[in-house]
């Protein structure tokens, strides 16, 4: 059974540390509302169980084969909800994992009772980051604070065209202008956003709905 109303919480596991793997599955087991769906050392081993399409997913991100956000991208991709437990609880792996789809994060300083608190959150339609790294999340929003009013309609218009995947050249062409004024453009948007790599300009104009 799926994570839905009326039912237990379908929980799967992928964890490649054994002692790790079984002691998040005895936790999971002895919860009430929680049914124990496939626990795996890996993504692909995952996968081979046909787990159906509904349940959460604790994920670890350091795992042999696909992994980090990847594998985050992979589960959410068979239709499931993730939730990381990692030891890596940077921001660069907090918020690559939240931007590939996950639906929590915590460290796997967490204990037996955060887990399934975010697990029912997850399996309720929420989310869930554990406070120690919900700042991440906050400070990665502030620079697009306000993006849509700071911009200019010829900022978001080069925006959009980055987003399209166009080069410096064809933006110039697109737009009637040159590249240095393309580039001029380009700079100011990084000053206003403090989205630096071209990446990072394409996820801004699909987050603000320019793309």
């Amino acid at each position: 059974m799926a994570a839905n109303e009326g039912g237990p919480i379908r929980v799967g596991v992928i964890e490649d540390h054994p002692l790790y793997r079984y002691a998040v599955a005895n936790v999971l087991s002895e919860a009430r509302d929680i049914e124990l769906g496939p626990v795996a050392e890996s993504v692909a081993a995952f996968a081979s169980s046909q787990e159906p399409a509904g349940c959460v997913v604790v994920l670890d991100l350091k795992l042999r084969g696909v992994t980090d956000s990847q594998a985050v991208q992979e589960v959410v991709r068979m239709g499931h909800k993730v939730l990381v437990v990692s030891a890596h609880a940077g921001q660069d792996e907090v918020l690559g994992a939240i931007s590939a789809g996950a639906r929590g994060y915590l460290s796997k300083d967490a204990d037996g009772d955060d887990i399934l608190h975010a697990i029912r959150e997850i399996a309720a339609g929420n989310s869930y980051v554990s406070p120690t790294l919900a700042s991440y999340l906050l400070d990665s929003t502030r620079p697009r604070a306000g993006v849509g009013s700071v911009l200019s309609d010829r900022e978001r218009q080069v925006l959009s065209l980055v987003a399209a995947g166009e080069r410096d050249a064809d933006i110039a062409e697109a737009m009637s202008i040159s590249v240095r004024t393309v580039r001029s453009y380009l700079d100011r948007i990084r000053d206003k956003t403090g989205r630096r790599r071209r990446p990072e300009l394409t996820r801004l104009a699909i987050e603000e709905g320019m793309a």
